[in-house]
């Protein structure tokens, strides 16, 4: 899979094209799909872990059969959902976060997980003017990760929410020790909930 453009805001299209090369025989292949991956923390117990999570997924050629040596292009357009995590901001890669696009065949019975390729989730332009406000306040970044499950109040589409995390303004040290920031997008606005840390 190749992308036109790895840089991506949310509700916007990821576009590009899966380049199938064809082996010394013929093959048949069931179905050609794209999702996008993540990894969410999950706990259960006293435990966290981490487990890639599928969130969304498109199929983008199905019932097709490539000939030996022969080269396939299939061009595709990729909604992204309005929720997906934020992976950048302001140029800095945000740390704790991943996101991917795998590329899967279904070769006659046969699966191959094909590859994954990066996607950088940038803000919506709302999304940068609260960020950029806490950083004028003197928060600075301390990272980003996913939760399982659903904040009470909120319309979610996602099995998840992101928390982007801040260390606290020199002002607040000793009132707060860390502030984090979830933000559930839709077409018509984004719900901001904030979690202060005491």
């Amino acid at each position: 899979t190749v992308l036109a453009n790895p840089n991506v805001r949310p509700g916007e299209l990821l576009t590009g094209e899966v380049r199938i090369a064809g082996g010394d025989h013929p093959a048949d292949i069931d179905q050609v799909k794209l999702s996008l991956v993540t990894r969410v923390e999950v706990e259960s117990g006293d435990n966290e872990h981490n487990r890639n999570v599928e969130f969304a997924r498109i199929v983008v050629g199905q019932r097709i059969t490539v000939g030996p040596g022969q080269n396939l292009v299939l061009p595709f357009q990729f909604p992204v959902p309005w929720e997906t995590p934020i992976t950048d901001v302001f140029g800095q890669h945000l740390h704790g976060m991943t996101m991917g696009l795998r590329t899967e065949l279904e070769v006659a019975r046969a699966l191959d997980k094909g590859d994954l390729d990066a996607v950088n989730v940038h803000p919506l332009p709302i999304q940068e003017r609260i960020l950029e406000g806490f950083g004028r306040l003197g928060f600075r970044f301390k990272g980003a990760d996913l939760e399982r499950g659903h904040l009470r109040g909120v319309h979610q589409t996602l099995p998840f929410y992101q928390e982007i995390e801040f260390h606290p303004a020199p002002q607040y040290a000793g009132k707060i020790n860390e502030v984090k920031v979830t933000f559930v997008a839709n077409p018509h606005g984004v719900d901001v909930v904030l979690e202060f840390d005491k």
